[in-house]
């Protein structure tokens, strides 16, 4: 027999009973369904994770002042002012793995449009910050060298910003806001930032020169900075070797001894974004590890069957046998019958995935990544666990003695 024809009679012998071949083959239906939407759903969270850390800046670090401490209580990271001006020059100046580095100046206030009013967080900060944060302007420009040496009277504001005091929609460049009684020119909009992992509002801010901020809108601390200093490291590669080299170079500007503690504090968002990657990454494995053993219940289940079909149909081997049949025939029969069920689950079991998938996506606001090796890998394992368990059957029929056969009620 030919190929074609083992196939026709394998097909024609799977028609005759349908409903018990889609039940063998639901095993392995469910199994690669599980499979490509535990993966693409996996692959879809993994991406909304690097999304979102990619919105908080390249290769970032964030070096926070020290802590107070009355009466035994301490107030925390940021509580007390212990980095200078000089600090950040050095560290512009002196670490070859910052490619740069910037204040973040930070106050609450009130923001008055001709007719509107807004409270926000009001940022002072230079220009290397925005390149920091890979941040552009979706109206008008960024803030710019001049307006730090001048200390203008100048704004960038976020998307939430400008539809609180001008409208959605509204280019507001041009025209002018309050702070704390002072007018800002807005001179740009600044590109959509959306919502960090800890739920907050990049858009709803407004950004100003970081002298500006100083002189108009809270005041300095003199040589200390009354902020946080972002810096970027040269590559994602550079991050940890930065992150040493800014600690070793504030310990040494600070004269903290040896073993003495840090009077700052410094976060390195790679690094919790490797920290988020790899749950993510464990979690998917683990439920594409179930959707394998889903897969392997699948293959015994056709195994099982096979058996019952080779009982059943004793004496049609028999008679295929008495009329010329090969045990290779019989063999490559029932193994034919084997693959093609598990064959047609793993397919069915991809649409059925894909649809899944797709359907959770939508409902939790994921996206949803499908990567072609993973079906492809989940169809030829599925064959695979078809010809694996179809093996045993088709040998128990191929060794039949066609005289027993013949006989067999």
């Amino acid at each position: 027999m030919n190929p074609l024809q083992v196939f026709r009679v394998a097909l024609r012998a799977l028609l005759r009973n349908k409903l018990r071949s889609f039940l063998t083959a639901l095993g392995v239906i469910i199994g690669v369904a599980a499979v490509i939407a535990m993966v693409a759903i996996g692959e879809g969270a993994k991406a909304k994770v690097e999304e979102a850390f990619a919105s908080m800046g390249s290769n970032l670090i964030i070096v926070m002042p020290g802590t107070t401490t009355s009466g035994g209580a301490y107030g925390g990271f940021g509580s007390a002012p212990t980095l200078t001006w000089e600090d950040l020059a050095a560290i512009r100046r002196e670490l070859p793995a910052v490619r740069r580095a910037a204040a973040l100046l930070r106050t609450g206030s009130q923001v008055l449009s001709e007719d509107s009013n807004w409270t926000t967080t009001v940022f002072g900060t230079s220009p290397e910050y925005f390149a920091i944060r890979s941040w552009t302007a979706s109206a008008g420009r960024l803030l710019n060298d001049a307006d730090v040496e001048g200390s203008a009277k100048v704004a960038l504001v976020g998307a939430t910003v400008v539809e609180k005091l001008f409208g959605a929609g509204v280019d507001p460049t041009g025209q002018f806001l309050r702070i704390k009684g002072v007018p800002f020119e807005v001179v740009g909009v600044l590109a959509k930032k959306g919502q960090s992992p800890m739920g907050q509002d990049f858009d709803d801010a407004v950004y100003v020169p970081q002298s500006t901020w100083m002189s108009r809108v809270q005041g300095g601390l003199q040589k200390y900075l009354s902020g946080v200093i972002f810096a970027g490291a040269t590559s994602a590669a550079d991050t940890a070797r930065a992150q040493q080299q800014v600690a070793g170079l504030l310990r040494d500007r600070h004269r903290i001894p040896r073993g003495g503690d840090d009077d700052f504090s410094i976060r390195n968002l790679t690094e919790m974004a490797s920290a988020q990657q790899a749950g993510t990454q464990t979690l998917t494995a683990l439920l594409a590890s179930i959707a394998a053993v889903s897969l392997l219940v699948g293959g015994i289940g056709i195994m099982n069957i096979m058996l019952v079909s080779v009982t059943e149909r004793t004496r049609e081997i028999g008679i295929r046998m008495a009329i010329g049949a090969k045990p290779r025939n019989i063999l490559a029969q029932f193994l034919v019958e084997s693959l093609v069920l598990s064959l047609l689950g793993g397919l069915l079991g991809v649409v059925l995935g894909l649809g899944v998938a797709f359907k959770l996506g939508q409902q939790m606001g994921w996206p949803v990544l499908v990567r072609p090796e993973i079906v492809a890998l989940s169809v030829g394992f599925s064959a695979l666990v078809g010809m694996l368990f179809g093996i045993y059957p088709a040998r128990k029929a191929s060794r039949m003695d066609p005289i027993e056969a013949l006989r067999f009620e």
